[in-house]
């Protein structure tokens, strides 16, 4: 007999039923939210779904994601039903040059959602991972394809300390977070998005007046630090991370150079005095 998706009551499964009722309304940007109980990647199937024109404000949920993928390539996996591994799909009409504020935009939801529900102080690491301490809790990852931009993250939420799949990484319960459940946290997260979303786009993507830019610096955790930057071809450059500009890059100076990144890895090395 198959291994019932209630067996682990530590790790109850989602209620796509109950997702739905909260979040698809009048006024919404969520037009669907589905749930399944395993797949390869939700960003992968939803980029699928672009593609076959699904509607702007589609939300794909897995309670198991086999072949989860971070930025630079990583892989990203997670016991079944032990964190939130989500993907949203957006149709934005704002100028391109804006849009790649989308996954900031993302992360500072995320991170507002859980500081106020789990009594976390969640930060943003450039451009988009979600840091207690420097620890990583969550991973944002766009994707696009053709006038949409799919959006995916995967959030560490009961993992205990020895399913952690690296050192670097944590949990809400690993740091005894006030919420661990699962359901009101995506809600939570996903009515941030809906706000800092239409905010935005009301804005023309001007992150200026619609305040994502002021959001993100006080809840960034990078800038004024020290840091290492690992850049795609095995180049490096460590400086101080000095601002993020109009579009979302990050500024770093090296002490010979100012430089201006769009992509890196970035290692916080130590606090600037």
């Amino acid at each position: 007999m198959p291994e019932s998706r209630y067996s682990d009551l530590d790790r109850p499964p989602l209620s796509e039923a109950a997702l739905n009722r909260a979040l698809v309304r009048p006024g919404s940007l969520w037009s669907g939210v589905t749930v399944v109980d395993s797949t390869g990647s939700t960003n992968t199937d939803l980029v699928a779904a672009a593609r076959a024109g699904a509607p702007e404000g589609t939300v794909l949920v897995a309670e198991e994601q086999r072949a989860g993928r971070g930025r630079m390539d990583r892989t990203w996996t997670a016991p079944v039903r032990s964190g939130l591994t989500f993907s949203i799909l957006l149709r934005p009409t704002v100028p391109l040059a804006a849009q790649s504020w989308l996954t900031i935009l993302y992360a500072v939801s995320a991170a507002s959602a859980v500081r106020a529900l789990a009594e976390v102080d969640v930060r943003l690491k450039w451009p988009n991972d979600l840091l207690i301490g420097e620890r990583k809790l969550a991973g944002v990852l766009a994707e696009r394809v053709d006038d949409a931009v799919v959006i995916g993250m995967g959030m560490n939420v009961s993992l205990r300390a020895d399913e952690l799949p690296v050192a670097t990484a944590t949990s809400l319960a690993v740091e005894q977070a006030a919420c661990v459940d699962r359901e009101p946290l995506l809600k939570a997260v996903l009515r941030e998005i809906d706000t800092h979303y239409r905010e935005w786009t009301e804005a023309d993507g001007d992150v200026e007046a619609c305040g994502l830019r002021s959001a993100y610096l006080s809840a960034n955790a990078t800038v004024g630090r020290r840091v290492r930057v690992e850049l795609p071809g095995d180049h490096q450059l460590v400086g101080r991370a000095t601002g993020v500009d109009r579009y979302g890059h990050l500024q770093v100076d090296t002490g010979d150079e100012q430089h201006t990144l769009s992509v890196g890895d970035v290692i916080h090395v130590r606090a600037v005095a």
